[in-house]
């Protein structure tokens, strides 16, 4: 039902973090495939890639650009776009299979944005806090996640262009994204 698509910048610990997050929802059978789309240049991504089970892909390029690479690698139907060290609350799974059913019912397009929350180990000064108020209030920030039907994706252009990760959930309009309750916690 949903393939996923990780950038990673050659961190193993990030990349694991994401990929245990995952595990339950392939597990449920929500999960078919995951890309790991590595800009590290080191060869510690493929072999995580490999013990998981994943598919892995190297990539010279801004991060919009990978991105879009690992969604043409894509098998399913509906893409899942998430930043190493994105780990999702254990509610995504109902909420997102939830998601997907309602638009596909609806027959309007729809992206779906997980929820920002700080994580609880990260740095505590007032630059810290003042950015996860501020990101609390965002629906649109690009680490956020994104999930998305194909076609609607290819639609929109994909992400094409420079700055597009940033600017393709902003080009979604608030019409056409819901912000879900399901959290990502962004682990540094």
């Amino acid at each position: 039902m949903l393939s996923v698509i990780v950038s990673t910048e050659g961190v193993e610990r990030t990349a694991v973090a994401t990929l245990a997050s995952l595990v339950p929802g392939a597990a449920a059978g929500v999960v078919s495939d995951v890309t790991l789309v590595d800009r590290g240049g080191s060869d510690t991504i493929a072999r995580v890639a490999d013990v998981a089970g994943c598919n892995y892909l190297a990539f010279d390029g801004n991060r919009a650009e990978a991105l879009a690479a690992g969604a043409r690698k894509a098998r399913s139907p509906w893409l899942m776009f998430l930043h190493a060290g994105a780990v999702l609350d254990p509610g995504w799974i109902e909420e997102t299979t939830q998601f997907i059913e309602g638009v596909m019912a609806s027959g309007h397009p729809r992206a779906g944005i997980f929820r920002y929350a700080r994580s609880p180990y990260a740095p505590t000064g007032w630059r810290e806090s003042l950015t996860g108020i501020i990101r609390s209030f965002s629906s649109s920030a690009a680490d956020q996640g994104l999930v998305i039907a194909r076609d609607h994706y290819d639609r929109l252009g994909g992400h094409a262009g420079r700055g597009a990760e940033a600017v393709l959930p902003r080009d979604l309009g608030r019409s056409s994204r819901t912000l879900l309750r399901s959290r990502v916690i962004l682990a540094a």
